[in-house]
This record gives structure tokens, sequence and C-alpha cells, in this order.
């Protein structure tokens, strides 16, 4: 495959004594036969990871995952509204598309590095051979099932490039799926319950990707007849067999510095250290409205940098969120209250600067506010709710990128594949009981035991109203932001219908192309061989 691979990734690892999260440190002067030592070889496991930053809360993999959706639109800014309104731009030339190829493809090779090399260490001891060639699995699975679900056939690459290759040759979905169920498989039975670096995968970790990717090909052409029998095992593997919990709160969920909770099953981990690659956690940017230039509010850390790229769309708001009496998912996930930061003659440090109260109010009464009162009807490009999962408080400056690490595999989400992969199968009660687990958790707390029980009854859904569609309505309630919607509508089928039906700057331009992304043009034009674009580009 000619350059696809541009070399492996010179990172070692260190721990933190603090809080041990998986760390990288630079290793430069270093040959080719460095990674035929122990050292090389942890420095090479340790590398497997760092693309997952390439795509986890950075603009190309929030772009290419949660506009262009039923639930989020384009704001007012940035260069990549086509991604949202699916127009001619969207074609073989887009930028994150050929970033997310190349650096992938950069790093799959990093992971067969590990693989290959493995048994040719003789220092290597045993156990830290099979922790690290499985942890070198499941990033090398993970990262071509992300490339197969945006480009469909791929290059499959299991073994290490050793020389530059000259042709790349598009390998079918069928063979994709094998190789990455396979990976994931090996790696389970050698990842531990539990690693002293947060962030590096686990066994639980495995399942839960291995769920997720049973599921996707369930409703795909190359599904198995028991792959949402496997969905729903390896979920539920994950549910019962390491105590991991529903946080009470989910507005909890996302808190900064808390991420590493019961409910977290697995995180990237992020650095300000350009050094180390990727430094564009910018997650935290992206969902805000533009607060800043509004009366009695300036830009600051605590509220963030306010880019303005994704809007929620009037389906999320009006129809998703519509319970806002026992669901409190709304009020936790979306800020709608500014307080002022920057006073004037009539707002006082602390006032109300801003307020979105989500339902409609008279003009007399906007009239009659000394703050900006905005109801629905005035929702624009630039105001609007903000969803504020990812905010980030504890950047250096305005100006710089994230810190906190993005949680890229959590409980909620094993329930509800666990929930859509047993009403597949015709189980619809215990579908609903999967998907009231995640429900009653986001009732809203009574004054009482008594109004709370009640709150949580009145949370719960029956087994008729299991369907296709309630599945992706509740994994938008509880998922929003995490991408995920693009991925859950092109898996279910439902990518046209919805973004049809509840996006109106894409209604008009989506087309069957564009369930698949196209082929970077980079890659078609440096192929010595014929490759394949994807039909319609």
């Amino acid at each position: 495959m000619k350059n696809i691979v541009l070399g492996i990734t010179l990172l070692g690892l260190t721990a933190t004594s603090c809080n041990k999260m998986l760390k990288e440190e630079v290793v430069t002067n270093v040959t080719d036969a460095f990674y035929n030592t122990k050292s090389g070889f942890q420095t090479a496991v340790t590398g497997s990871y760092v693309s997952m930053r390439n795509f986890y809360s950075s603009e190309r993999g929030m772009t290419l995952t949660v506009p262009g959706s039923d639930t989020y639109t384009n704001g007012s800014d940035g260069d990549f509204k086509f991604a949202n309104q699916y127009t001619s731009q969207l074609d073989a030339r887009y930028s994150h598309l050929r970033e997310v190829w190349n650096s992938f493809y950069q790093t799959i090779n990093t992971c067969n590095v590990v693989v290959d090399r493995a048994d040719k260490i003789p220092d290597l001891d045993e156990d830290t051979k099979k922790r690290g060639v499985a942890e070198a699995l499941f990033c090398r699975a993970h990262y071509h099932f992300v490339l197969m679900e945006l480009f469909g056939d791929i290059p499959l690459r299991l073994h290490e490039n050793t020389a530059i290759v000259t042709e790349a040759h598009r390998d079918s979905a069928s063979l994709v799926y094998e190789a990455v169920i396979q990976d994931l498989l090996t790696a389970e039975q050698s990842l531990p319950d539990n690693q002293a670096e947060w962030g590096r995968a686990t066994k639980a970790a495995a399942e839960h990707l291995l769920a997720r990717v049973y599921l996707t090909r369930a409703s795909s052409p190359q599904a198995q007849p028991t792959d949402y029998s496997n969905a729903a095992k390896y979920a539920d593997m994950v549910i019962k067999n390491y105590g991991f919990q529903l946080l009470p709160d989910p507005g909890q969920v996302w808190a900064q510095g808390k991420e590493n909770n019961a409910e977290t099953i697995w995180a990237v981990q992020f650095t300000t250290d350009p050094l180390y690659g990727y430094p564009d956690n910018n997650a935290c940017r992206f969902f805000l409205m533009q607060y800043d230039v509004l009366t009695g509010m300036k830009r600051d850390l605590p509220n963030g940098t306010p880019w303005k790229r994704f809007r929620p769309t009037k389906f999320l708001i009006d129809t998703l969120y519509k319970d806002r009496t026992y669901d409190v998912r709304y009020e936790k996930f979306f800020t709608t209250v500014w307080y002022t930061n920057a006073p004037t003659a009539t707002l006082k440090t602390g006032d109300t600067a801003i307020y979105l109260p989500g339902k409609d109010v008279t003009d007399q009464e906007i009239a009659s506010k000394k703050y900006l009162l905005v109801p629905p009807r005035n929702y624009t490009e630039k105001l609007y709710p903000s969803l504020n999962k990812f905010q980030d408080a504890l950047r250096p400056d305005n100006q710089a990128s994230g810190v906190r690490p993005f949680i890229a595999f959590r409980l909620a989400e094993t329930y509800l594949i666990e929930a859509e992969a047993l009403m597949m199968q015709g189980d619809k009660q215990g579908a609903a009981d999967l998907v009231n687990v995640v429900r009653m958790r986001a009732a809203r707390p009574g004054a009482t035991p008594t109004e709370t029980l009640a709150n949580q009854e009145a949370m719960k859904v029956s087994a008729a109203a299991m369907n296709i569609d309630f599945i992706l309505d509740e994994r938008g309630r509880e998922l929003i932001g995490e991408q995920f919607a693009w991925f859950d509508l092109k898996r279910t089928g439902k990518l046209l219908e919805r973004v049809q039906q509840h996006n109106p700057e894409a209604a008009a331009n989506i087309q069957p192309r564009h369930m698949l992304r196209p082929i970077p043009q980079e890659q078609i034009d440096r192929s010595s061989n014929p490759f394949p674009q994807n039909p319609g580009y």
C-alpha cells in the first residue's frame, strides 16, 4: 500500500503517580532495531493508541459523526458546513477524510509491528507479550471497524509494512468484519479486567466493542444469523461481570475530573503537549452558541470558546427532549442560562444575562426582562441551547485545546446495545426492561422517595413501544454528541429518511451515495494500480 503507512509512532510509556493515566513519552534517535527490544515493544504498544486522538473529540471525528444527522445541523461558523449539508464539496478532497484515513493506517502499522515482532523479542516475558499484543489487536480492530463504517470496503492490513508498497486493494467488508471480530476475540482472551494505567484496553472494553461490531454487522449485507445474539451476549457480559454501574445522576457522567467513574468502560486520553500528536481536543468548542458578544457577557474559560459549529435540530430539542417533567437529561446536558461576567449598568456580576427557557414566551415578556430572553422561535445559527458534556474549564487559556479524556465506551450504551439486539430477536419485553434501566436513571428526583418512585415509573416504556425508531430516539437522548449519530443512522438504514425529515439544511441534498464517505483522492492518486472510488463520487 503506497505511502499509507508513514512509519512507527515513536512513543513510549510512563505512568504518573497521581492518577495512573496512560501517558506517552517522546523517544527519539532510534533505529528500526529498537522495536525488536522489550522497550521498543512497549513503546509500540503505547503508540497503538495514538490515532484515537485523531478521531475522538477532534474536529475531524466530530464533524464526520455529529452533524449531517437528525439531531445536529450546522451552526454559523466553520469551513465544513458541507459535511452537514451534503453539498458537492463533500467529495474525495475533503481533508477530514484524508486525515482519518492516513492516521488510522499509520497507526494500524504500529499495531502490526507489535503483533508481528512479539515472538521475535528474546527478553520479552510472556505476560508482557500477551497483554501488549492484545492491546494492539484491540486498537487495530477499532481502526479497521471505523474505517469500514465510513468507507465500506477498505484495505485490510494485518501485517507490518517493511518496505514501500505501491499497490493497494480494497478488501470486502465481509473479510474486514471477520478480521475485526477475530482480533477482538483474541484480545478479549488476554486482556486483564483492570489496567494499571487508565486508558489502556481491558477485557470489558474488548467485549463492549465486540457487542457494537456484532450489532452493526447484524443489520448490514454481511449479516450472520448469530450476530444479534452475540451482540446481546457480549453486552450482557459487560453489564454483569465487572462491577460497572450507571451513575445516579446522568449529569455527572461527563463531569470534568471525574471521567474515570463507575459508568466509564474505556476513554481516550489527551495531552496538551503537541509533541505527542493530535492535540486538537476541541469538542469543548464546537457546540457552544455565541454568548460572548451579548450584553453582560465576555469569553472566559468556565463558559468556553464558542465556535458555534454544531446546532441542535428542532427534532432534538422539541421531540426527543419534549419530556422535561420527568426526564432530566435536557437540563443536565444543555446549558440554557448564562450569568453575567461583564457587568453593565443594568446587569451585575452573577445576574442572569441570557436565558433560553425552552418554551414560548410573549414579546411583552421578552421586553420586560433586563436580560436576554430567547424562546425557541428566536433560535438562530448563533443562538441555541448548547451541549455541555465536553466543557473544559481546565484548559491553559481560551486558545488552548482541551485536556480532558473522551469517554468512548460507557455502560448506558451497553444497555442500549443489548436492548436493540434483544428487540431484533423478538424479545421486546427484555429490550424494554434494559431501556428502562437507562430511562429510570434519568428520572427527576422528587421531594420525597414516593415522588421519586412515581417519576421513575413515569419514565418506563412498554414492550409495545420497542421499535428501531424508538431505540434511535433513546440513543439520541442519552448519547447525544458522543459521536454515534451518523453511524447509528447509517447502520440502521435510517440515514436518508431521518435526515430528510429532521435536518432542513441537509434534506434537499442527501442521496443514497452518502451512506458511504468518498475514498480520499490522495489514496487513489498514490496507488500504482486502479483504486476504485465509492459509487456516486
